[in-house]
């Protein structure tokens, strides 16, 4: 029996590597004799770099940015196919990982070292870079990012506004650098959320960023004025694109002032590491994440797992930490274990998660056992 393991990471927890080792060792236990492929993936958001770069042996560099609130710190992106492409996560620079629980505050967070990232993989000669636009921790339309290539914000006075987002609503009109050259980006997306409205970045996830329910309603202007402005500028209108609400509107950022083109991260990943041709020499493909709900088929790696898996006629299971059951759930896994039950808490959970891993690749494993003998 071939068995192919594809999960994504858990996150707080183990990373996806050490989710698929888990998992695999669980299905040995009851399975010694198997052929068992480990292909850890991702759909744009942490974690993406690695996957790849481990799938196509990369090699990391690191550059000194700064993070949402301003501080120097150390980014690593990965460059593959002999340095000419560069893979990277916005949250490397301005990420919610940066940040304490008490700095969240999406009114003063800025993406400006995603774009310092951005410059040092295009000086190190990229002719192309991926970027994954999830766990973001800002919520400023990729304003930082632009400043950071050289655009300038200017009001009706022509004074150049501050790098943070309600600076935006006195936007009157843009200034474009002269001399940027940037390769092709590809923007990895692992939501489909527009840039405003009740589906977009703000009213969707500003408040899990840090944003009081009165700050909402102002970011939210000055994002509405953004795209107003920029829409005069270049007769091109990104705000309702799928996307562009990603990792607090910066999908629409590379969109309008970087001229990228937006991926579903899965696709971008599963392509880079070869994952369809697994899918198709297995006989069934485990896969998971630390939740799977409702946002899991909106383009979570889960999903794609499993949306491969049924396009080849493969039985398909996922193996999770909490589970909240939605419509297309048994049309996408034939079988689910939730390996993270009450009465665990949370906390133990997350520092048993190994354990708690094999644990569920065993189940896993029991329940196909009775499922062939039925």
């Amino acid at each position: 029996m071939r068995i192919l393991v594809a999960p994504d990471k858990f996150k707080g927890s183990l990373g996806a590597a050490e989710v698929a080792e888990c998992m695999a060792a669980g299905l040995r236990d009851v399975f010694p004799d198997a052929e068992i492929s480990l292909m850890p993936v991702a759909d744009g958001g942490e974690g993406t770099a690695s996957v790849i770069c481990a799938a196509m042996g990369g090699e990391w560099h690191s550059c000194e940015v700064r993070d949402p609130l301003g501080r120097s710190v150390q980014a690593r992106y990965c460059t593959i196919a002999h340095g000419t492409t560069a893979v990277m996560e916005m949250s490397e620079a301005s990420g919610l990982c940066r940040l304490a629980a008490e700095e969240r505050d999406p009114t003063i967070a800025s993406s400006l070292g995603t774009g310092e990232m951005l410059l040092d993989a295009a000086q190190r000669g990229a002719k192309k870079i991926i970027i994954g636009l999830g766990g973001s921790g800002t919520n400023d339309g990729g304003f930082g990012m632009a400043h950071a290539l050289g655009f300038r914000f200017l009001e009706a006075a022509g004074g150049e506004l501050e790098g943070v987002a309600p600076a935006l609503t006195r936007l009157d009109h843009l200034d474009a650098p002269k001399n940027l050259l940037l390769p092709e980006i590809i923007a990895a997306a692992d939501v489909r959320n527009p840039l405003l409205g009740p589906r977009g970045t703000t009213r969707t996830f500003g408040m899990q960023k840090g944003a009081a329910a009165e700050q909402v309603e102002t970011l939210e202007a000055a994002l509405a004025r953004l795209a107003d402005v920029v829409a005069a500028t270049y007769q091109a209108d990104f705000r309702d694109a799928p996307g562009a609400g990603a990792a607090g509107g910066l999908g629409f950022a590379l969109l309008s002032f970087c001229g990228a083109s937006m991926r579903a991260g899965f696709d971008v990943v599963a392509e880079s590491i070869g994952l369809e041709s697994a899918v198709q020499a297995a006989d069934i493909v485990v896969t998971g994440e630390g939740r799977l709900d409702a946002q899991t088929a909106e383009g979570k790696a889960p999903a794609g797992v499993a949306t491969l898996a049924r396009k080849y006629g493969k039985k398909s299971y996922a193996i999770v930490g909490q589970l909240q059951h939605f419509p297309e759930l048994h049309h996408l896994f034939d079988d689910v274990v939730v390996v993270a039950t009450a009465p665990l808490s949370t906390a133990s959970a997350t520092a048993e998660a190994g354990r708690l891993l094999r644990e569920g690749g065993r189940e896993l494993a029991r329940r196909y056992e009775v499922a062939l003998a039925s």
